[in-house]
């Protein structure tokens, strides 16, 4: 499950590190990111570009876009076969950005907050999918969700989900909608690297 995040990175860092060609909505930042927020997204249509998505999927087909609550997340096991996601899958893949995350470990008199990030520090791509829905009075909603795999050995110990995170060469791979290849595109959606991944436990609230 993922359903904190936090970016934080300067744009002109972002424009870099993900190849952006065109910045086409506002630049979402935040240190407590949640499902139902504006979140920055990167999707390619002939060029990688940079625009903001609500995160919860609505699907094109909803009757009721309140289901968006509940989509924030999608399984890895499930994505390319599950109604709701299947066709995202196909042709509406996308990376959502981020420089971490967070889990909560649970104990017997409550949680405690980790954030996830990686060691070099850099901006990382959630692989994510994207769909639009358009609501009785025409008005659009374009929407995301975040694919989830098992935890590597870093986030085991408190939780057994954690989100994908793509390789520079996966998020080319990922977002490029002339792959059709499902076994590779579901080889990508695997846990990322502990070491190559820090944990840092949460003093204080999140803000």
């Amino acid at each position: 499950m993922c359903g904190r995040f936090v970016l934080l990175t300067d744009l002109s860092v972002v424009i870099e590190s993900f190849d952006i060609q065109e910045v086409a909505g506002e630049y979402r930042t935040g240190r407590n990111i949640s499902p139902g927020q504006l979140v920055s997204v990167v999707v390619q249509d002939g060029k990688n570009r940079l625009v903001s998505f609500r995160w919860g999927l609505i699907p094109s087909w909803a009757k009721d876009p309140s289901i968006g609550g509940r989509m924030f997340n999608a399984r890895a096991e499930t994505v390319s076969e599950k109604p709701s996601f299947r066709s995202a899958f196909k042709r509406r893949r996308c990376l959502i950005i981020a420089d971490g995350f967070y889990e909560w470990q649970k104990f017997e008199k409550g949680k405690k907050p980790f954030r996830l990030s990686l060691r070099s520090g850099k901006p990382f791509g959630f692989a994510g999918l994207y769909d639009s829905w358009v609501s009785q009075d025409n008005q659009q909603i374009n929407t995301c969700t975040i694919i989830t795999t098992d935890s590597n050995e870093l986030i085991m110990p408190i939780h057994d989900r954690m989100p994908v995170i793509l390789s520079r060469d996966g998020q080319r791979l990922w977002i490029n909608l002339d792959n059709h290849d499902r076994g590779e595109l579901l080889g990508l959606l695997k846990p990322y690297p502990a070491e190559e991944m820090k944990m840092e436990e949460v003093t204080g609230r999140l803000r």
